[in-house]
């Protein structure tokens, strides 16, 4: 398998709230020889936490809905999605303070126990980033706010509540289109005749 990866040079060509990496470099072929310099660029945006966040009692999910720009312009304005943040730097070592911080935001619920289910990369030809998705399992009495986002960043986020089978519905008529939600839901498909509370409930 190949393994030597010869950067020539690396250069921030943008350097805003998103990063865009510049870098010439050579990579190993499976053939052992070595390719010819190439230039590749790297979206550098940080990693992500997401969560599923299920009430195993009554089958349902709380997910969110806001509007998104990038996707606006597909002509799918308001993602509906499960709850996810941008890890921060104080929050690289526990994506879970990324969640915990979230979900208060987001939708002021109080989380303190998560399952990892996975991390995976978002788009490994343009972009560093991964995200690394949980499991929570919740009840009714952990909303102890009213979320919402944050104003500041001019976020206006809506809570949906919903069925597990109506979610996974949402995917076959492409009202859910985001990729770390139908991964999430896929998983809970699987598992979620395996699951209960999280112990202590």
């Amino acid at each position: 398998m190949p393994q030597k990866v010869e950067i020539i040079s690396e250069k921030r060509i943008f350097d805003g709230f998103f990063k865009i990496d510049e870098a010439h470099l050579r990579y190993q072929l499976f053939n052992g020889e070595m390719s010819p310099e190439l230039t590749r660029l790297n979206f550098n945006r940080g990693d992500s936490a997401a969560v599923i966040l299920h009430d195993p009692m009554l089958d349902t999910l709380i997910m969110t809905e806001q509007f998104r720009y990038p996707t606006y312009t597909k002509d799918h304005a308001w993602v509906l999605e499960i709850p996810a943040g941008t890890i921060e730097a104080n929050e690289n070592a526990d994506p879970m303070l990324t969640l915990r911080r979230e979900l208060m935001e987001e939708i002021g619920y109080r989380v303190n126990s998560f399952r990892k289910v996975a991390s995976f990369f978002v788009s490994p030809g343009g972009t560093s980033e991964r995200i690394h998705l949980f499991y929570a399992a919740i009840s009714p009495k952990d909303k102890v706010a009213t979320g919402g986002g944050l104003a500041a960043e001019g976020e206006n986020v809506k809570m949906v509540t919903m069925g597990v089978k109506e979610a996974l519905y949402k995917i076959t008529t492409g009202d859910i289109m985001d990729a770390k939600t139908i991964i999430g839901l896929q998983w809970l498909h699987i598992n979620r005749d395996t699951l209960s509370p999280m112990p202590g409930r």
